[in-house]
């Protein structure tokens, strides 16, 4: 099956599981967010998880999408890399999926919102305990509320969308089982699919990885010669495979793409992104780098906290960072505790 084709069978099933899926809501912080003239502080391009509809909300900011910013204007929605423009936002989006919304430079007028999950796959391990988690694909996912954990079922596949800790699992804002109605009527998946960043590059293989540079959990991915043309490290890609799981720890790959992660934003671009720290601050006084899902972010003395102070930025402490792009890394004009 193709990649297009493959895309459109997977949505075909999620629009079913509108009433069915499981989610649960993010909570916003202390912070507030700026609407002067219905802008966010001046970004263009916001990523977070969507905590209500009317039209898109993400980071407390209600995004104007549709006749709601003009009569006949229609956002763009892309969905797992689908063009979907023609739907409603809430019968296409579910409340805790991560987004990237592309909108005016001083407005919250969508001009695009993009969706792609982090995985899809069959639930092979739960564990219960302080953290609760499921794997997929040899990815740990924690499931932070009991309840989701207890309906989630070994065997059976699910989607996942959250955001990354340090330790390179996902921290799940969205979990969906997929029964085999959504899988037009094939109970058993044939294909199924995980995000992440190349590392540990060969000829034949490399590590796959939530985050850059091989940080945290890896696994390890084989492919045809043929098909690593173009491949190289710290590169963000989807792999698609037949394995419902490792196989000694091995995913075999049937087709890699190449995507574009949240976290890259376009030079110069006023960026607003939501995440938890990877990386704790390093520097002194006012100028501190550390990241967000592996992004650099880089204070100063203009940097504003909100809801906490620079202490408070540490492992796996949840942000909303409003800054510039300069070099790849965002220069934190706000930063926001959630």
């Amino acid at each position: 099956m193709s990649p297009k084709g493959q895309t459109a069978r997977l949505l075909v099933g999620f629009l079913l599981l509108t009433l069915a899926s499981i989610t649960f809501s993010t909570c916003g912080g202390t912070g507030g967010v700026d609407l002067a003239g219905g802008g966010v502080s001046g970004t263009g391009v916001s990523t977070g998880s969507i905590t209500g509809f009317g039209s898109v909300v993400m980071n407390g900011v209600h995004y104007l999408t549709d006749s709601n910013v003009s009569p006949g204007f229609v956002t763009m929605k892309t969905f797992m890399g689908m063009d979907n423009s023609s739907m409603m936002d809430r019968d296409l989006f579910h409340v805790g999926m991560v987004v990237t919304i592309h909108h005016g430079p001083n407005d919250n007028n969508a001009q695009q919102i993009e969706y792609q999950n982090n995985l899809q796959g069959r639930i092979a391990a739960k564990n219960s305990g302080a953290e609760n988690t499921v794997t997929i694909l040899g990815q740990t996912i924690v499931v932070g509320d009991a309840a989701v954990f207890a309906s989630l079922k070994l065997n059976e596949i699910a989607e996942v969308s959250g955001f990354v800790d340090s330790a390179g699992r996902i921290r799940a804002s969205y979990i969906a089982n997929v029964p085999c109605s959504m899988m037009m009527g094939m109970c058993t998946a044939s294909e199924f699919e995980v995000k992440g960043f190349v590392s540990g590059l060969s000829s034949s293989g490399f590590r796959l990885g939530l985050l850059p540079g091989g940080i945290g959990t890896t696994v390890t991915v084989s492919y045809p010669q043929a098909m690593g043309a173009g491949l190289g490290n710290s590169m963000y890609v989807q792999i698609v495979t037949t394995d419902p799981e490792p196989v000694s720890g091995v995913i075999t790959a049937t087709r890699i793409l190449q995507l574009s992660p949240r976290t890259v934003f376009p030079e110069k671009a006023m960026a607003d992104l939501e995440g938890l720290v990877t990386a704790p601050p390093s520097g002194s006084g006012n100028v501190l780098s550390f990241a967000v899902e592996g992004k650099r972010v880089q204070t100063d003395g203009a940097t504003q906290y909100v809801g906490g102070t620079a202490a408070n930025i540490q492992h796996d402490v949840r942000l909303q960072v409003q800054g510039t792009e300069n070099g790849g890394v965002l220069s934190a004009g706000k930063i926001i505790f959630r």
